[in-house]
């Protein structure tokens, strides 16, 4: 007997792995391509975060670092092989993108639990985490 719910749940099941793999490709190529070009909102967020903590490197050199580095996370999710790759440089990215909302509270929040535009862009980082905890969940164990 056909069942509509079991048609959609098989249907959203077969296409979860490669829609997620596609959203997290396109917000890390597009934001990590916006900064390679010098185009990116978010650059002042990046240079003041920097500011607050690392002081090693110049910041033209590890902002272009950190672009490349966003893209190429979006593109090792393009290619499910290359999962067990992109997932730890996925974490990662992750420690350091939710800094502003400890080292830059000004920036973040407008008051308490009232994130500021940034605050939310940071905040949307959850919705990728939870896209990235879907394709890990079906990786196959590696054999001894």
């Amino acid at each position: 007997m056909f069942s509509l719910d079991s048609a959609t749940i098989r249907f959203l099941h077969k296409i979860a792995d490669p829609l997620s793999r596609l959203a997290i490709f396109a917000v890390y190529f597009w934001f990590g391509l916006l900064k390679v070009l010098g185009v990116s909102p978010a650059s002042e967020l990046v240079r003041e975060l920097f500011g607050r903590t690392i002081h090693f490197m110049p910041f033209g050199a590890f902002y272009m670092f950190f672009a490349w580095f966003e893209i190429a996370i979006g593109i090792l999710f393009i290619f499910p092989r290359l999962t067990r790759l992109a997932l730890p440089l996925l974490l990662i990215h992750m420690v350091t993108t939710v800094l502003p909302l400890f080292f830059l509270p000004a920036v973040s929040w407008q008051s308490f639990l009232v994130p500021t535009l940034e605050g939310q862009y940071i905040i949307k980082n959850l919705a990728i985490i939870a896209c990235a905890i879907n394709i890990a969940s079906r990786l196959h164990p590696i054999k001894k």
